[in-house]
């Protein structure tokens, strides 16, 4: 199932996105998922803009997780409030030095995750979906935290949907695109640590929750991006195109 929120005339609703594209009303899928179950139809189909597809509490970037990293397994915050929808304008920063996309795989959890361990991560999972890690790496030196570097107004974009049919052990294709030209191609077999190795990691020192997002590293998939730039990032079927100014 594809699960997403739409911005419609009365209010934000949660909606599968039919085979036909319109988008179909349900139940709570979170609740669904905690159940057992599929969410069933609440309406009949709505018109609306796509939003982001959850709105989470946490949002946890995995860190030594691309090139080089011969660490251990980290992780780090980014505020949710960075969180925008597919199709978003972002305003990249003119104060932060230069800015760089991550196309990512996100992982959406679906229920509590305690108890959660490598082994059996799916079965807390609702579901995948693509996000752009947008950040001021040239901050770093100053903000070893990256406070700073991961929190311009809208650096979080997300979607369209999550895919409650791809696995974590899918070995997606990763694509960033940029004006049009790929700038990077790869895959997420090619993360040094498992997302389900990366999810028992973050659960093993902090509960997360329903609708929260672990962001799963970017395994040779960034590049640098400039102010008017479209930037696309493409994980398996999932499609996410952010405008900048």
């Amino acid at each position: 199932m594809r699960i997403a929120r739409v911005v419609t005339t009365h209010g934000v609703q949660t909606v599968r996105v039919a085979e036909d594209g319109r988008y179909v009303p349900i139940d709570d899928p979170y609740a669904a998922f905690a159940a057992g179950a599929e969410p069933r139809d609440a309406a009949g189909p709505v018109e609306g803009e796509l939003t982001a597809p959850c709105a989470p509490t946490v949002v946890v970037g995995i860190a030594q997780n691309g090139p080089g990293h011969a660490s251990p397994v980290q992780a780090w915050l980014k505020s949710p409030r960075t969180v925008v929808g597919p199709a978003t304008a972002v305003r990249l920063r003119r104060d932060a030095g230069q800015t760089v996309a991550e196309a990512e795989v996100a992982v959406v959890i679906g229920r509590g995750t305690t108890g959660l361990t490598a082994g059996n991560a799916h079965e807390y999972v609702l579901g995948i979906t693509a996000v752009n890690d947008l950040s001021s790496p040239d901050r770093a030196a100053a903000d070893p935290r990256n406070f700073e570097s991961k929190s311009g107004v809208g650096y979080t974009p997300l979607g369209p949907w999550i895919d409650t049919t791809l696995s974590l052990d899918d070995d997606l294709p990763m694509t960033l695109r940029t004006a049009g030209e790929t700038r990077a191609e790869t895959s997420a077999g090619r993360l040094p640590m498992t997302p389900r190795e990366c999810l028992a990691y973050v659960a093993g020192w902090s509960t997360l929750g329903a609708g929260d997002v672990v962001m799963m590293g970017a395994p040779h998939s960034q590049a640098t991006v400039r102010p008017g730039e479209l930037i696309e990032v493409v994980i398996g079927d999932l499609h996410l195109a952010t405008p900048t100014s």
